[in-house]
């Protein structure tokens, strides 16, 4: 199974949106309690808002046998990747890695020399896999319940 990567359409957003909060309800659920999952994504994003989110962003879509499967935003100003989201049910089957691939390309297409994000406990390993460094653990609140994520980068200087 080699997913199909594509760019984001406008048509993708509702898909997306509800394939990010299964993602952080499920994918997640061995990182963060339900507590921290519930304040992280309390509903399906609204179908517009999170379109502009991804249309301002260069966001990439995974499709395996018509479905999206995934997706990952990088901002090439900055070269933060934002959102990097799995399918649950397509974890560990190359989605991630095919949707880092366009990712970095577009990054340094882009001129980018670091690439930057911070990453969930679940996300952290897959990008300790592409050869990101973690510079810092760090603890945010999000509807008054603490989480942890990891500062890392990437140095894209050849």
């Amino acid at each position: 199974m080699t997913p199909r990567i594509r760019p984001y359409r406008t048509t993708d957003a509702e898909a997306l949106a509800a394939l990010f909060h299964r993602a952080v309800h499920v994918g997640t659920a061995g990182a963060y309690t339900a507590e921290q999952r519930a304040a992280w994504a309390p509903r399906v994003p609204e179908v517009s808002a999170w379109d502009a989110r991804l249309a301002m962003a260069t966001t990439f879509v995974a499709e395996v046998d018509g479905k999206s499967a995934g997706f990952m935003t990088l901002d090439p100003d900055t070269g933060y990747i934002d959102l990097a989201f799995v399918a649950p049910e397509m974890a560990g089957q190359g989605v991630g890695r095919a949707l880092y691939g366009a990712i970095e390309e577009a990054a340094r297409g882009a001129g980018c020399l670091i690439l930057t994000t911070a990453a969930s406990a679940v996300a952290r390993p897959f990008f300790e896999a592409m050869g990101w460094d973690v510079i810092a653990r760090e603890e945010v609140t999000r509807n008054d319940v603490a989480l942890h994520r990891f500062q890392m980068r990437k140095d894209l200087t050849p």
